[in-house]
């Protein structure tokens, strides 16, 4: 077997990720994310059908909500014995809310890490439902490497962190973009960074494309803070290895019967640890694919002129650290996706 496989495969992880994306163009802006994500992870799991590996998805998709999704434990890809294995982490749809609405900030996300026959862990699945973040550019990485004692810290306060962010990206603090999900559960940290008078940017969904953001070049994101889904964090933990930013993420228990269902699972001791982007994305051979669905910080969304369909995606490998943005031009008169549920090739 070839020691460098992922790279043959990557553009079969992208194909992935795009038809999934044109799978949603039907129920774009209609009120209908079940069906949206649906119909992506049929796209999806087709493509994966057409693939000579053996995946098995460790983190999956649509557990909080009981929507469609990609499980944990399900096995995906034609291969045999001898073909290679990977562990997935999948959001077919990251900003399902998004896509019903027809607003920003939606895509369809995978990570893939190819691992031995003897097995080992990848992906960390976190069994709770969301994670404490924060996301930060790889200068803030760097500077931290260099000095441990920086408040580049979750439990630290944002203001503190706004103000060494910006001494390192040489800013003033009020120019400092900090984005963060609108939930309530994120109000007091919103009204923190509003009394810091740093720039305040909040999103409705697509946790995943903000945590990114930071470590973009071309995103003027400079810091994703507060608290979001846990797969997502993995799947922006992978991304971050590719990029060079860095993230750090600390189990936020809604409850006390999630904590008494996480202590039971064995993480008692990891409740109050806070992870960092290679302890939830540990493997070296990983591939980070992810195509718009609409705009977001990340990537452009689709764009439908007549017969054609546009996308817009980013392929990344954290081995090599290559960052690939791909666009894609695919004519919907011809375009046919091979369905999951059908077992063969259809429109659109």
């Amino acid at each position: 077997m070839p020691a460098d496989l992922e790279r043959q495969l990557e553009f079969d992880f992208l194909r992935a990720t795009e038809m999934a994306a044109l799978a949603t163009l039907p129920w774009l802006g209609k009120g209908c994310k079940e069906a949206a994500d649906e119909a992506a992870c049929d796209a999806m799991r087709g493509m994966f059908d057409l693939m000579d590996i053996r995946g098995e998805v460790v983190i999956g998709e649509g557990i909080k909500d009981e929507a469609p999704g990609l499980f944990f434990g399900e096995k995906l890809g034609a291969g045999g014995a001898g073909s290679p294995r990977f562990e997935i982490a999948v959001d077919p749809v990251d900003g399902t809310t998004n896509v019903s609405k027809g607003m920003s900030n939606s895509l369809s996300c995978l990570v893939a890490a190819m691992t031995g026959e003897e097995g080992g862990t990848s992906l960390l699945d976190i069994p709770a439902f969301y994670l404490h973040k924060l996301a930060y550019p790889l200068a803030v990485r760097r500077a931290w490497m260099e000095d441990p004692q920086l408040p580049i810290d979750v439990d630290a306060p944002i203001a503190e962190v706004i103000d060494v962010t910006a001494r390192i990206l040489g800013k003033e603090p009020r120019d400092v973009v900090v984005c963060v999900l609108d939930r309530p559960r994120n109000a007091g940290l919103i009204e923190q960074v509003r009394r810091k008078g740093a720039a305040l940017r909040m999103i409705v969904d697509g946790d995943i494309a903000a945590a990114l953001a930071p470590a973009m070049q071309s995103s003027p994101i400079d810091l994703y803070a507060g608290i979001g889904g846990a797969p997502e964090g993995v799947l922006a933990a992978a991304g971050l290895r590719c990029l060079g930013g860095g993230m750090r993420a600390k189990i936020w228990v809604r409850d006390e019967e999630e904590r008494r269902s996480l202590i039971a699972a064995g993480w008692g001791d990891r409740l109050d640890k806070q992870f960092m982007s290679r302890d939830l994305a540990m493997g070296s051979h990983i591939v980070f694919a992810t195509t718009g669905i609409t705009q977001s910080p990340l990537v452009r969304g689709v764009e439908v002129t007549g017969s054609v369909a546009v996308t817009h995606s980013v392929l990344m490998r954290a081995r090599s650290g290559t960052v690939r943005f791909i666009e894609a031009r695919h004519d919907l008169s011809r375009k046919t996706l091979h369905r999951r549920s059908t077992q063969a090739e259809g429109k659109i």
